[in-house]
């Protein structure tokens, strides 16, 4: 039995919501994903880029947003906290996650849930290639605060 979809004229222009596989290219590089850098502002973070695969760029009405992140040898994301939850799926590498005053190696496989405010941050100090990790987050969400190492 065939569900009614949501209207089309209710949905954002260029938005659609048919189901789709988003293949995979290799090289940790999807089908119309475009690879961006991680944020406008500079100097708090370095060698970080952002994949969206569903929801944000795509249209796709979903209550979430899936993205893939890569953190080159010697990276790091911003340190930073926010209101929202989100969780992450290490892919590729290694790499290191700082989560309030503790930091944890993290690997292939490795599933990190990070509290609402909970400062965090994500590096690869050592390589021998990048850390790449799939982050899902709310589609209505906060922006990031910049945090200092010691809150």
């Amino acid at each position: 039995m065939k569900h009614k979809k949501l209207e089309d004229a209710a949905l954002p222009q260029g938005a659609t919501n048919e189901s789709k596989v988003i293949k995979h290219q290799g090289g940790f590089a999807w089908d119309g994903a475009v690879r961006r850098i991680y944020k406008d502002e500079p100097g708090s973070w370095r060698s970080v880029t952002r994949t969206s695969l569903v929801g944000g760029s795509d249209g796709v009405p979903v209550p979430f947003h899936l993205r893939y992140f890569e953190v080159q040898t010697g990276g790091f994301s911003s340190l930073e906290r926010h209101a929202h939850q989100h969780v992450i799926m290490v892919v590729r590498g290694h790499g290191e996650v700082v989560l309030g005053e503790r930091r944890e190696a993290l690997s292939f496989g490795d599933v990190v849930y990070i509290a609402p405010w909970e400062v965090h941050q994500f590096c690869n100090p050592q390589g021998p290639e990048p850390l790449g990790f799939l982050c899902m987050v709310p589609a209505q969400r906060d922006r990031p605060v910049a945090a200092k190492q010691d809150e």
